[in-house]
């Protein structure tokens, strides 16, 4: 008999059609001899309107009260579920994040597990109930509801899954699995058997939807299995994320992501000293703007070009931070570009195959496509492009890696 943990997203549940087939699927799980848990999300579009009424209630709500005002769509389905599979002749009891208990900090609006009490779960589960959990929150020391942010469903089933000791936590969207790159951009995309838990947080991180980094990051600490299926067909096997030792074939590049969340700031003939990097990003920093890419180049003339990349929302708020101290630093100008995005191939398989930047930049280079800025590490290669480029370049470099294919890539050098 095996255990699983079964999370459902907000388009899963989104109509009462939809939560009545949900039961359905449990209820032949539990058909077929497994224990199921089950973890939803608020009905789709339910907690944008939550969260818009609370801010048209208040200019500044208090961040305690948005959670309690936030925890009650998750609530609902909770609910909901528990009485579809009744009809289907399952026992089912809802649970609320302070009912199973999941103990978080109290960072309200972005709390993060510290420990999950799973007895209450357990028992229900040897006695044939099917606890209904509410995904997304939690309590904290105080008793207060606490909510874990964004994607913070997928991470309270992979962290009652890691609690339960669970056989495999599988993840219902509305896509089929992961796909070696996005099939609304690239029609042969491939759906993914397995993937590593490296590879799948690098996508996540990139730019990948499918599962929320923070849950690949849990999974992958306890070696807890995450399975990614489709909650509108049981036509597809979906994709299995896993340790690098369990998935055997190793194909160079695994996968394709971008982020259209883009923008790029350059800082202009700056003296060519020794901490002027910290002298940039020290002021961009205390306005708690992200930087990701760096790049600097050093001239003849003893200046330097210092380029990094922030999210496209901070953009406007970089370059006035930017522009206050230029004239400190002795820089001669301050340029920008908020319509580049990123580009990244991933893959376990980059750690014993030489030349996949020469691939990646050879079939970018036969579209014209020009690259301004590269990162690397390990298992994955990042560059920025102009953002008129993007679907073109997404295919372009599918295609060099074949990854349309189910055989494993070759060495390429």
């Amino acid at each position: 008999m095996a255990l699983f943990v079964q999370k459902y997203g907000g388009t899963s549940v989104g109509s009462i059609e939809r939560i009545q087939s949900v039961a359905q699927r449990i209820a032949q799980s539990v058909a077929d001899g497994n224990q199921v848990v089950a973890v939803v999300s608020a009905m789709s579009g339910e907690t944008n309107r939550l969260t818009a009424i609370g801010t048209e209630v208040s200019r500044q709500p208090i961040a305690r009260e948005m959670d309690v005002l936030l925890a009650s769509g998750e609530q609902v389905t909770t609910a909901l579920l528990s009485m579809a599979l009744g009809d289907h002749g399952i026992q089912a009891r809802s649970y609320l994040g302070n009912q199973v208990k999941i103990s978080t900090d109290s960072s309200h609006r972005r709390a993060r597990i510290e420990h999950i009490d799973a007895s209450n779960l357990l028992g229900e589960i040897e006695r044939g109930i099917v606890p209904v959990v509410a995904g997304f929150q939690g309590v904290n020391s105080a008793g207060d509801i606490t909510t874990l942010g964004r994607g913070g469903s997928d991470t309270t089933a992979v962290a009652l899954a890691v609690a339960l000791k669970a056989d495999e936590c599988q993840i219902f969207t509305d896509v089929h699995g992961v796909y070696t790159a996005d099939p609304r951009l690239v029609e042969n995309a491939r759906l993914l058997e397995t993937i590593t838990f490296e590879e799948m947080l690098e996508l996540a991180s990139l730019g990948s939807k499918v599962l929320s980094q923070r849950s690949v990051e849990f999974a992958g600490k306890y070696a807890t299995p995450i399975r990614v299926l489709s909650s509108f067909s049981s036509a597809f096997p979906g994709t299995l994320i896993t340790t690098e030792e369990a998935n055997m074939e190793k194909p160079i590049v695994s996968g394709i992501a971008y982020s259209r969340d883009e923008a790029k700031l350059t800082l202009l003939g700056v003296p060519d000293i020794p901490g002027v990097a910290a002298k940039i990003l020290a002021p961009v920093g205390a306005e708690n703007i992200e930087v990701d890419m760096i790049v600097q180049n050093v001239g003849a003339d003893d200046t330097t070009d210092f380029t990094f990349t922030v999210k496209r929302d901070d953009y406007e708020h970089a370059l006035l931070v930017l522009e206050k101290i230029r004239g400190q630093l002795g820089a001669r100008e301050v340029q920008g570009d908020s319509k580049i995005v990123k580009v990244s191939v991933v893959g376990v398989g980059m750690r014993s195959h030489a030349g996949v930047a020469s691939i990646m930049f050879s079939a970018l280079a036969e579209e014209s496509i020009n690259i301004q800025m590269i990162s690397t590490s390990e298992i994955k290669i990042s560059i920025v492009i102009a953002e008129k480029y993007l679907e073109l370049a997404v295919r372009a470099v599918h295609d060099a890696f074949d990854l349309s294919k189910e055989a494993v890539v070759e060495e390429k050098i």
